[in-house]
């Protein structure tokens, strides 16, 4: 378990990661903000921006935690080796795998929390700050940002985004006779009874079309037949990055089974689900850094080549992942490949520190 050496390193270590983080995101945060103040309505203005950035939080620390991981064992490692207390702690008799270990260890806390934010926080909040946007904003921009577009039959619809309370954002049907548009159907949205198992349309507006007039009708609300469920919806209007690891499984499955490209769905699965050997990897790198060719260099060259080295391997799974459909190999090795890297790079200077 914990000593009084592995409580020091943990709490120096994660010290740095949560500096890291909140340094990060407060960058993100103001950078997002005055990019989407390109958008400024009548009703989404500067607080609206602002809730809409706080819903995205969630996602925002999930897609830094990496770079956090990273930065933050370099800096946290790195400032005890620049004061000498690695030094001390190895004079006292501690081997150089003790002292990684003790810098892994309070990166359990870190992927705990991280998978749990991954798993249950983030896909409601991307949901509820897609809506949220999406509501203010009620135009084409807005449509051209979210949403998706699905088949049923003959018909094909558009749909914006879909809240947690299950309701439907901005409902388009497109219905075909063959190769001619006959009609086409707009609702606001659509909210779903669990009781009855049924879809509601409300403000609806109706247009037929034919080769002698367009005739448009309109209705507060009507009755939706499909066969689509909140849960497919979810499923197909969510971006993937932003599901959980089991919504990705099914989504993929699903793919799978309607026979249509499930690429981007695995490629997400599979990061997701091996992100805590991604973290540790890059804590491993982050370590034999430390210990090894940059041990005696200053702060901000050693943060300087974290940064360097994290772009490596963020650029490296990105360019395997459209190379695994390119030269038809799995993606769950895009996605292996540069965490093996990872930690064959570490293992490999630590052993020649060691």
């Amino acid at each position: 378990m914990f000593d009084r050496f592995d409580r020091y390193i943990a709490r120096n270590v994660l010290w740095a990661m949560l500096i890291v983080q909140v340094t990060l995101l407060s960058l993100d945060f103001l950078l997002s903000f005055i990019n989407e103040l390109g958008d400024a309505s009548k009703d989404y203005g500067p607080l609206q921006m602002l809730a809409y950035q706080a819903m995205r939080l969630p996602w925002r620390f999930y897609g830094y935690i990496p770079v956090g991981v990273l930065l933050g064992g370099l800096l946290g490692l790195g400032g005890m080796a620049s004061s000498n207390e690695l030094t001390a702690i190895r004079a006292a008799g501690r081997s150089l795998t003790r002292i990684v270990w003790g810098a892994m260890k309070p990166l359990l806390l870190v992927i705990g929390i991280t998978m749990a934010i991954g798993e249950w926080v983030v896909p409601l909040s991307e949901q509820s700050a897609t809506a949220y946007r999406l509501e203010r904003l009620k135009g084409i921009g807005a449509m051209s940002q979210s949403g998706g577009w699905q088949t049923e039959g003959g018909d094909i619809y558009r749909f914006g985004t879909i809240r947690s309370d299950n309701t439907v954002l901005d409902v388009t049907r497109f219905i075909f006779d063959g190769h001619t548009l006959t009609s086409v159907t707009h609702a606001d949205s659509a909210s779903w009874d669990a009781a009855q198992q049924q879809w509601t349309l409300h403000a609806v507006k109706e247009t037929h079309l034919s080769e002698q007039q367009v005739q448009t009708n309109s209705a507060d609300s009507a009755r939706w037949d499909t066969a689509f469920s909140p849960e497919f919806l979810t499923l197909v209007l969510m971006d993937p990055e932003t599901q959980s690891i089991g919504d990705l499984w099914r989504y993929g499955r699903y793919m799978d089974d309607q026979g249509t490209d499930s690429h981007s769905a695995w490629l997400n699965f599979w990061q997701k689900a091996l992100q805590p050997l991604a973290l540790a990897g890059l804590l491993l790198v982050a370590a034999s850094f430390v210990f090894g060719p940059l041990r005696t260099v200053a702060a901000g060259t050693r943060i300087f080549y974290g940064i360097v080295a994290g772009l490596i391997f963020k650029y490296t799974q990105d360019l395997l992942a459209p190379s695994s459909v390119l030269f038809h190999f799995s993606p769950l090795w895009a996605v292996l490949a540069p965490i093996i890297a990872c930690w064959l790079l570490g293992i490999v200077l630590l052993r020649k520190r060691g």
